[in-house]
């Protein structure tokens, strides 16, 4: 164990710029030419896969509930057969150039649908500009779409503002960043409390379990960064679905479970009381099946803020376990490989 970080791309400082970087997508967002009024929009597409996926997902459980319109998020080559010129739709990819999003986007402005890129640059960019759409710029500064996320997540939040799908969005995002900087506060000594975190889950494969839609996205993006930047595998679920049928996974005690797993719970502000109770439940169940049980609150005004905290909080734990274990979190050689042989 080395406990030395090594960070080649620079990912501990760009997780310290989040409240700077949201500021940025902020502006970037904000009064684009073209866009469609509220009226004239029936349903609104999210096309993207990894981060950018995830991004989808943050903007149906923050905004998804408070909009008039349905938000479905694709992970795929094709968009659904709905979609027309009363879609909006956000097509997201840091590059620019992920082959899922630019086949979905294609066929979606095809399709009649309104499309916004969300993009440093790349083929999403040149096609948005002959579709005659907005584009979104992100910094390509940014080292990578994991950093970026922030960004990524932002900026849908900002256009559904505008087009009046989501008022008071741009406020909820100030809370966020306010909430970050306080977290930042936190996060940046030698002994913060995702270093703590970090050294009673290492060696240990996490189960990171959230509470309802804000908790699952949060873990799912905690599960995500523990395997791309501390190299270890972690999974994630979801309560109140975890009780059909994952909480029978721990009906028999196991020494090997006891050895191996460790159980992080992310909590916050917008439980429903028999979400709150199932995490008690399920806590006194498995407390003495695994190696541990730890749990973090979300703070911070609102949905929006909460699920930006808890996000933080999980992209510092993986990069301290990374530190931990003298890993460097910025290159991906695995996915590199995968990718290198699907396209042989």
């Amino acid at each position: 164990m080395s406990g030395e970080r090594i960070d080649s791309l620079g990912m501990f400082d760009a997780m310290l710029r989040t409240p700077e970087q949201m500021v940025a997508a902020v502006e970037a967002a904000q009064d684009l030419p073209g866009l469609p009024a509220a009226a004239d929009i029936d349903n609104v597409l999210v096309l993207g896969v990894g981060d950018s996926g995830t991004a989808g997902d943050l903007l149906t459980v923050t905004a998804g509930p408070f909009m008039p319109v349905p938000v479905v998020v694709v992970r795929s080559f094709v968009p659904p057969s709905y979609v027309n010129e009363r879609t909006l739709v956000f097509a997201i990819s840091f590059s620019g150039n992920t082959t899922e999003t630019l086949e979905a986007a294609n066929s979606a402005a095809e399709l009649g649908g309104n499309v916004v890129a969300v993009t440093t640059g790349g083929v999403l960019a040149d096609r948005a500009a002959i579709w005659g759409t907005g584009v979104v710029a992100i910094d390509p500064a940014i080292p990578g779409p994991r950093a970026a996320f922030p960004s990524l997540a932002v900026a849908p939040l900002i256009v559904l503002e505008d087009v009046g799908l989501f008022r008071g969005a741009t406020q909820w995002v100030i809370y966020a960043t306010e909430q970050l900087r306080r977290r930042r506060n936190e996060l940046a000594g030698p002994d913060s409390v995702a270093r703590r975190l970090a050294e009673q889950i290492d060696h240990t494969a996490p189960l990171v379990q959230g509470g309802g839609g804000i908790g699952k996205v949060a873990a799912d993006r905690w599960k995500t960064q523990m395997n791309a930047s501390a190299k270890m595998p972690a999974f994630s679920s979801a309560l109140p679905d975890a009780g059909h049928y994952e909480v029978e996974g721990w009906a028999r005690d196991s020494r090997r479970a006891r050895d191996a797993l460790s159980i992080v719970q992310l909590r916050h502000g917008h439980e429903h009381p028999l979400v709150e109770r199932a995490f008690e439940v399920v806590t006194e169940m498995v407390r003495d099946r695994v190696a541990t049980v730890v749990s973090c609150q979300a703070e911070g005004e609102g949905p929006v803020a909460q699920m930006f905290d808890l996000m933080m909080l999980g992209d510092a734990v993986s990069l301290e376990l990374a530190a931990l274990e003298g890993v460097d979190p910025g290159p991906a050689p695995a996915v590199d490989e995968l990718e290198r042989r699907l396209a042989e």
